[in-house]
């Protein structure tokens, strides 16, 4: 990984997806030497993903970008990362017109799943591994105090 803000946030990914996301992400910049992607969200507090998702929506300002509520997220478990490309020259400017689908054959090679899949809304900065667990899940079980001394969900408490 080449930028140091994509390390410090995936230290707070949840342990079980750091490696798999250290991976993919070198992966992808192995891809075109001149390509590096930060991680512009990872972990998302519920307090972060309510503000989110109240964009938009009841009068707030800006445009919808979540269907997701606290605690429907795979942000707020720490099992997902938004990705975007910084600009080559300056390394600070994000690309947002940077095609992520390219990267799809490389989440899918890691077991992560792509937001452009998504049916209900296209997220392609996006990406996230699940375990096979929905929202619903983790949700129980972080609301059942399943969660590791580090308050991460015990992924395999069903």
């Amino acid at each position: 990984m080449r930028d140091s803000v994509s390390v410090a946030r995936l230290a707070k990914l949840h342990p079980l997806v750091r490696d798999t996301f250290k991976a993919f992400i070198e992966d992808c910049e192995a891809l075109n030497p001149d390509t590096t992607l930060r991680i512009t969200q990872g972990l998302r507090t519920f307090d972060e993903q309510q503000a989110l998702y109240n964009q938009g929506r009841n009068g707030n300002p800006g445009k919808i970008v979540t269907n997701a509520s606290a605690g429907q997220s795979y942000h707020n478990f720490g099992l997902a990362i938004d990705l975007v490309e910084l600009d080559g020259a300056k390394n600070e400017i994000a690309d947002w017109k940077f095609d992520m689908s390219t990267l799809k054959p490389i989440a899918d090679k890691h077991g992560i799943v792509w937001g452009g899949s998504f049916k209900s809304i296209s997220d392609k900065p996006h990406f996230e591994k699940t375990f096979g667990f929905n929202w619903k899940q983790l949700l129980e079980l972080r609301n059942k105090g399943a969660v590791d001394a580090n308050g991460y969900v015990i992924i395999n408490a069903l």
